[in-house]
């Protein structure tokens, strides 16, 4: 029999459930080509779940539900809000994007985006291999629907077919590490596992073997060197809209799964998985900002900017840990996290500027498409040089703070060897700095070229959103003590369930 506080667990899910299968059957009914009602439907239910989440996550409890599958606890609430959030600006930036392509021909954008944000929520409160495991794959399947979903574009069915080949392998990969830790722990619960890896009573090789397989399937959905192929070829080639939805959210739902698997479950091995996440950090540092320099096409320069940006979330993750057995302050996993929910907010205002610019038949999605947009609006090359420098890292915004937090807690480790992944990480920074600042050069110091000089035209939702986003940056970077202090303390939970 499941007790009333399994259900209680699950709240969001089933009202986002419901939700997602009533807005399909509405939609049968819509004549409009712009989905008007299923449209401001679908906020709705997104603002709605983003505020049960709040609520969960302001009253700091943790508990479980189901059998110990699911947990609810600070960390896990306040990413299920920011996701929803994140995906309701999504929607409103890509809607116009979307009816200009005829994307909105069945109304699948907005019910696969709540699809996928059911799989997020559920990998960010599994507490279970199997559960996590079905998040996973929930949000993936929904993903390679969403990126083919303008079926007479071969650019974008070709990178449908990429993400869907690479993400079957990187899914495999992660199933059978984690199945071969079953095998070796006799268990699916997270808990358990770690208790029984912590007893040394299971063979070191066995877990080291299925580590491997684990980590390779992190590091695919984060988007990290060597696992980053799919990225550059997917983000240029799915439809600007989706390619927001698929950069934004699912960080912050990979960050939890990373917390889940590796800090709550295989904490044990952490001596093995820092030197694993050393390695890929370094390799993201160095791939994704070097060749970034070398793009012209804006939406594949953030694309190898993600890869460089998940190196330094890297850094914070094995931060938290010194000596292989003890957390080195909330603070490590809480500025991993600050920089998580940054990155995806900068990242939402980026794209949202690229599908802004674009219209019917033309997609200004070059760098040069942005040569003297200053003169055309300032609101929006303002916005994109916010974005631009918080992703550079250039005080006082927000990315500085978030790379400042995540270069702390490798100093305060007292380790040499991170002492020079911090050197290391600054270094590649300051490379990064050039590509950023090269579209800000262009957008406020270049002539506007053919095209880019008729009149930008958005719908006031989405200017209002803009306007917000920029604003939430601004502040963010002016005042970044309440949302680090947010998410050092809701981290602190799982510290302390820890025994550290």
């Amino acid at each position: 029999m499941i007790d009333k506080l399994s259900w209680i667990a699950v709240y969001p899910e089933i009202v986002l459930l419901i939700m997602a299968c009533v807005i399909a059957l509405v939609d049968l009914g819509v004549k409009t080509p712009r989905r008007t009602g299923t449209y401001v439907l679908t906020l709705l239910t997104l603002a709605v779940v983003a505020a049960m989440e709040a609520f969960y996550a302001v009253g700091g409890e943790t508990f479980y539900g189901f059998g110990n599958m699911v947990v609810v606890d600070p960390m896990g609430s306040w990413l299920k809000c920011f996701a929803s959030l994140a995906v309701l600006t999504t929607l409103v930036y890509g809607r116009p994007y979307a009816a200009d392509r005829d994307m909105l021909r069945g109304g699948e954008l907005f019910t696969l985006s709540m699809f996928a944000l059911l799989g997020m929520f559920v990998m960010i409160s599994g507490h279970n291999f199997l559960v996590i495991y079905m998040g996973l794959e929930l949000l993936t399947l929904s993903s390679y629907a969403l990126v083919a979903l303008r079926r007479d574009h071969a650019t974008a069915t070709e990178a449908a077919m990429k993400y869907f080949v690479l993400g079957a392998l990187a899914s495999g990969f992660l199933l059978y590490g984690l199945s071969m830790l079953y095998g070796a722990t006799g268990s699916l619960d997270i808990n358990e596992v770690f208790n029984a890896i912590a007893s040394r009573q299971v063979k070191h090789q066995v877990l080291v073997f299925g580590l491997v397989f684990i980590v390779a399937g992190l590091a695919f959905k984060l988007g990290a060197v060597p696992f980053h192929m799919w990225l550059p070829d997917v983000y240029q080639g799915a439809p600007t809209a989706v390619t927001l939805l698929i950069s934004g959210a699912p960080q912050l739902a990979a960050f939890a799964m990373c917390i889940r698997l590796l800090v709550e479950g295989l904490l044990p091995l952490a001596i093995d998985w820092q030197q694993m996440l050393a390695l890929m950090a370094i390799g993201s540092l160095l791939i994704g900002n070097l060749a970034a320099v070398a793009q012209t096409n804006l939406k594949r320069m953030l694309a190898f900017s993600t890869i460089s940006q998940m190196g330094f979330l890297l850094l914070g993750l094995l931060a938290g840990v010194v000596n292989g057995n003890q957390l080195n302050t909330e603070s490590a996993y809480g500025a991993a996290m600050f920089y998580a929910v940054t990155y995806v907010l900068t990242s939402l205002s980026a794209f949202g500027i690229i599908l802004l610019l674009a219209r019917a038949g033309h997609e200004s999605e070059e760098i040069a498409d942005l040569a003297g947009l200053n003169q055309r609006s300032p609101l929006y090359s303002g916005v994109m040089a916010i974005s631009m420098f918080s992703l550079a890292g250039l005080p006082p915004l927000v990315g500085f703070y978030a790379k400042l937090g995540v270069l702390q807690a490798l100093i305060s480790s007292q380790k040499t060897s991170y002492l020079v992944l911090a050197i290391f990480a600054v270094i590649m920074s300051l490379i990064g700095a050039f590509y950023y600042l090269r579209v800000v050069k262009v957008m406020y110091f270049d002539a506007p070229q053919r095209l880019s000089t008729q009149p930008i035209l958005a719908p006031a939702d989405a200017r209002v959103m803009l306007v917000i986003n920029g604003a939430v940056m601004l502040i963010l970077g002016i005042l970044p003590g309440g949302l680090m202090t947010l998410c050092t303390q809701s981290i602190s939970s799982i510290v302390k369930s820890l025994g550290s």
